[in-house]
């Protein structure tokens, strides 16, 4: 199969959770025997902290403007599936023209599905429209659960199909290092998440000055008052990841608002924590336990507390499991060759 990817980045991990999405995906796709494309936007921010320029399981390529990626047309044209993601600067525009180019096996992966779905809901179409919809063959949605089927119902989706994130499990997985924190959280910045994280982590770190925390990620506002025992990691690049879970007691999960009130919306860091075996914490949401059966959950400082002074053993060893039984790159794979490849069959009758 011929797929090509029109994405927000596969080249840069700084700051965002597409590229290591792609990376695993598309890495274990290729791996099955397909070619893959992906056409990249050209931005500054992701060209001055580009950590893998030249992948060895895709052609990638960057265009700079739409009349630039008009020189794309053939390969697109020629395309088994297409795929264009959610966040992909003037999302619209490439959307139209993918659709236009490749009718019929142009899809849509969204990486961001409730953040996505509040957008529409305020009128705020900035890489997707609800014309656009019906136009994707099939809505690949880092949610599942009932979204699915609002996509199909309310905003006529031909097919909504659950596509979580996935791990590569050869990349991550457990290391022989010391612990060296009771409790780490690995994220980028967000507003919606920075009170849990305070209730979570910062406030127990204030409570328990013999415990050791971390917080690796960038954008982190110079105004925020991180205690003594809490070690900031401005940025963590993949390769350092399993690393930091390996030498974390446990790892906190914090999620976003909207995919809270969504549910069934696990993170792309839940899967890479569980494959290193290293226990998690997380907020509550609807779907999490079938999602990863075994993880703990926290409401308050509290609750964290507790889970610290208890022990962790056997619930790294469980994530890790449950995330090389259904969380792999080669699982979702073999998932998204599946519908793809139901988008070329033809039907029977």
């Amino acid at each position: 199969m011929k797929l090509v990817v029109l994405g927000l980045t596969l080249s840069s991990s700084w700051g965002n959770g597409h590229a290591t999405t792609f990376r695993a995906l598309l890495s274990a796709f290729a791996a099955r025997g397909h070619q893959v494309l992906f056409l990249e936007r050209d931005r500054p921010w992701y060209a001055d902290h580009r950590d893998l320029p030249a992948p060895d399981f895709c052609h990638l390529a960057y265009y700079d403007s739409l009349a630039e990626l008009e020189g794309s047309r053939e390969p697109v044209a020629e395309a088994d599936a297409v795929i264009v993601g959610s966040y992909v600067p003037d999302g619209v525009a490439v959307g139209e023209w993918a659709q236009s180019v490749a009718p019929g096996r142009t899809c849509f992966y969204d990486i961001d599905t409730p953040v996505t779905l509040a957008k529409l809901a305020r009128g705020d179409f900035e890489y997707l429209t609800p014309g656009l919809i019906p136009g994707y063959a099939t809505y690949f949605s880092f949610t599942g659960g009932p979204v699915l089927t609002r996509l199909e119902r309310e905003y006529g989706s031909p097919r909504a199909r659950a596509l979580y994130c996935s791990v590569d499990t050869a990349r991550y997985r457990p290391q022989d290092v010391p612990k060296r924190w009771d409790l780490s959280y690995l994220g980028t910045y967000s507003d919606d998440r920075q009170p849990t994280l305070a209730r979570l982590l910062i406030d127990v770190a204030e409570a328990c000055p013999k415990r050791r925390f971390a917080v690796a990620g960038p954008q982190y506002p110079a105004a925020i008052r991180w205690p003594a025992n809490v070690e900031r990691i401005e940025h963590l690049p993949p390769a350092a990841h399993p690393e930091f879970y390996s030498a974390s007691r446990f790892t906190l999960n914090v999620t976003r608002a909207d995919m809270i009130a969504a549910g069934w919306s696990p993170s792309v860091r839940l899967f890479e924590a569980g494959a290193c075996a290293c226990p998690i914490i997380s907020d509550q949401w609807a779907g999490i336990e079938t999602v990863l059966p075994g993880i703990r959950l926290a409401e308050t400082g509290a609750d964290v507390m507790a889970i610290l002074a208890g022990d962790a053993e056997g619930a790294g060893e469980a994530a890790r499991a449950a995330v090389l039984a259904r969380h792999s790159a080669a699982v979702r794979a073999a998932e998204l060759e599946a519908d793809l490849l139901a988008l070329t069959e033809p039907a029977t009758a």
